[in-house]
């Protein structure tokens, strides 16, 4: 149901994002954690999964927005393969004439936040600039986080070049992986 609560500001309606406040014996925010989908939205979710076509109504378009705006909190997950941070990060900081799109990062802050329709609590509109300076304040950490992960020569590669090394993976989701597994087969020609 749709709050029409005109005292919730967007920095009252997520506190913790812009001070990076984390709920009690968890890992993600408050913000991260009550975006969560209804019983029905995850059945939706189960009936995409196959082959079928599909009915969309005004529920599963929202639902899909939402799932989309879900995907910002892998960024800060170590465990995320850096294409899909990349990926993400490309969607959030797209460029302006991109951002009335459908499914755009700022259309689905709109239609989640909005919504009566949203697996959300009603949390209004939001300034997507503010949301986009806290997750830039936080991508190098989360970045370090996934290259700490790899060997040296991977990291060094990566922060060297990482518009290259961006085009790889977008070919290639594996690239990294295989280029891992072939330093280690291989070893280091100069040890």
């Amino acid at each position: 149901m749709l709050n029409a609560s005109s005292s919730l500001t967007p920095s009252a309606a997520f506190p913790e994002v812009f001070r990076g406040e984390k709920l009690p014996d968890s890992g993600q925010s408050a913000l991260l954690q009550s975006i969560r989908p209804s019983s029905e939205s995850i059945a939706l979710l189960g009936t995409l999964e196959n082959d079928s076509d599909v009915e969309w109504d005004e529920e599963d378009i929202v639902f899909l927005h939402w799932r989309l705006l879900k995907e910002v909190s892998d960024l800060r997950d170590p465990e995320t393969p850096l294409e899909e941070k990349f990926d993400t990060l490309r969607w959030i900081f797209t460029e302006r004439e991109k951002e009335n799109r459908p499914f755009s990062f700022v259309n689905c802050l709109k239609v989640v936040g909005c919504s009566p329709l949203s697996p959300t609590p009603y949390f209004g509109h939001v300034d997507a600039e503010e949301i986009r300076d806290a997750i830039r304040s936080q991508v190098k950490t989360w970045l370090n986080a996934t290259l700490n992960r790899y060997p040296g020569w991977v990291r060094e590669a990566v922060l060297r070049n990482p518009e290259w090394v961006e085009s790889q993976l977008a070919k290639n989701p594996q690239w990294i992986n295989e280029q891992v597994k072939k330093h280690t087969v291989q070893g280091d020609l100069f040890t």
